[in-house]
C-alpha cells in the first residue's frame, strides 16, 4: 500500500489545455472518489496516473517513488475501466490470471492465485465461463478480480458503474466499499455521480474545468462547501438557492432582505458584506420545516405547486415570489397542490454567497 502525490501535472490536447498546474495528494489506504461534470478532466488524470497518457509537465509519484517516467506495467497500479476491457474468447479464469500469465507465473502458481480472488468475488461457480455468458455486474467483478490479482499499489476504477442499472449499480457500489475495507489498497474512483460519489469516499476531490475546485470529506462538501457551484452540484433535490440583498451590518449581525421578508443572522466573519450587497442564499431542502421554531426563518407566502411522493419522504415544490423552491419532508401531513403553505429555515445551516459565487463565512 501506498499514497499518490500528483505536483505541477499539465496536459494539453492539441491547442486544449486539460490541466495546468494540477496538485493532489492521496493519503495511504485512503478511497478518493475524483467527481465533477463530463469534460472536466477526471478520466485523464486517471489514464495519466495510470500511464496510458503522458504527462507534458509535473511529477507523479507513488510511496514517494517518481512513477511518471516508467511504462505503465512497473507502476504498480491497476485500472478498472468503464466498460471491462474483458478478452471475448478467454474464460473467467484466463481474464483473472493474465496479468499473472504476462509476468511469467509458473502455471500452478496461477491457478491458486486465480481460485483465491474467485472466491473472494463469488465467482468460483463461473471460472469456465466466458464474459458472453456473464450479467454485466459478474463482468464487473471479474475486472475486479484481473485488478486484484495483481496485488497493486494503487486502484484506478474509471466510471466502473455506469454500465449497470439502478439496482445493480447500488449493490456493486456495497462491494466496492467491503472490497476496500477488506483490502485497504488505496484507491481513486473516477465518477460522474455525486450520490455515489457521497456514498463511497473518505475524501471527495471535485473537478471542474480540469481543476480541482474542493477537497473534503463527503459531509464536508455538503454541508461546507466553498463556492456555490459546490453547494449545487451535490445534493439531489439540489439546494435552494434565492436572490438577496444586505439589508444592514450591525456588529455580529447580518440583516437580508428575501422577498419582503427579513433574515438575520450572523455576520460573516470575512467582513466582505456590506449593506445595498447582493447576494445568494442557499437552503438545503431538508433544511426547511413548517413549524416556526425559536429562531427559525420565515420564507415569503408560498403555494404548493407539486407533491413528489418517494415512500419515505416526499418533496413538496413551492412557487414564491422568486420561483420555485423544494421542501424535502417526512413529515405525515400531506400537503396538496394550491395549498397556501408558511415554510422557515434552520439559520445554522442557511449559506450566503456573494455576487461571483463565493461562500461567505
Amino acid at each position: 500500500m501506498a499514497g499518490l502525490s500528483i505536483a505541477g501535472a499539465r496536459k494539453s490536447f492539441g491547442a486544449h489545455v486539460v490541466f495546468d498546474g494540477l496538485d493532489l495528494s492521496v493519503r495511504e489506504g485512503e478511497f478518493l472518489v475524483l467527481v465533477g461534470p463530463s469534460g472536466c478532466g477526471k478520466s485523464t488524470l486517471l489514464r495519466l496516473i495510470a500511464g496510458l497518457d503522458a504527462l507534458d509537465a509535473g511529477e507523479i509519484a507513488i510511496a514517494g517513488e517518481r512513477i511518471d517516467t516508467l511504462p505503465p506495467s512497473r507502476r504498480g497500479a491497476a485500472m478498472v475501466f468503464q466498460s471491462y476491457a474483458l478478452y471475448p474468447r478467454m474464460t473467467v479464469a484466463q481474464n483473472i490470471g493474465f496479468p499473472l500469465r504476462m509476468g511469467g507465473m509458473p502455471r500452478a502458481g496461477i491457478a491458486s492465485r486465480v481460485a483465491e480472488v474467485a472466491a473472494l468475488l463469488g465467482l468460483g461457480a463461473l471460472l469456465d465461463r466466458r464474459p458472453a455468458e456473464l450479467s454485466g455486474g459478474e463482468r464487473q467483478r471479474v475486472a475486479i478480480g484481473r485488478a486484484i490479482v495483481r496485488e497493486p499499489r494503487l486502484f484506478l476504477f474509471d466510471e466502473p458503474l455506469s454500465n449497470l442499472d439502478a439496482s445493480l449499480r447500488a449493490t456493486m457500489r456495497r462491494e466496492f466499499a467491503d472490497l476496500h475495507r477488506r483490502f485497504g489498497i488505496t484507491t481513486i474512483y473516477v465518477t460522474h455521480d455525486q450520490s455515489e460519489a457521497m456514498a463511497l469516499a473518505d475524501r471527495v476531490a471535485l473537478m471542474r474545468d480540469g481543476r480541482i475546485v474542493q477537497t473534503g470529506t463527503p459531509r464536508t462538501l455538503y454541508c461546507d462547501p466553498d463556492d456555490i457551484f459546490v453547494a449545487g452540484f451535490f445534493g439531489a433535490p439540489p439546494i435552494n438557492l434565492f436572490p438577496a440583498v444586505v439589508a444592514a451590518v450591525d456588529g455580529r449581525e447580518i440583516a437580508i432582505e428575501l422577498d419582503g421578508a427579513t433574515w438575520r443572522l450572523p455576520a460573516p466573519r470575512s467582513g466582505v458584506a456590506k449593506p445595498d450587497m447582493a447576494i445568494t442564499v442557499g437552503v438545503r431542502p431538508e433544511a426547511i420545516e413548517p413549524v416556526a421554531s425559536p429562531g427559525a426563518l420565515p420564507f415569503p407566502a408560498a403555494q404548493v405547486r407539486l407533491v413528489e411522493w418517494f415512500g419515505g419522504e416526499r418533496h413538496v415544490v413551492c412557487t414564491g415570489p422568486t420561483g420555485d423552491f423544494v421542501w424535502r419532508t417526512a413529515r405525515d401531513e400531506e400537503p396538496h397542490p394550491g395549498d397556501a403553505i408558511s415554510l422557515c429555515a434552520d439559520p445554522p445551516r442557511v449559506l450566503l454567497f456573494d455576487a461571483a459565487g463565493a461562500r461567505l463565512r
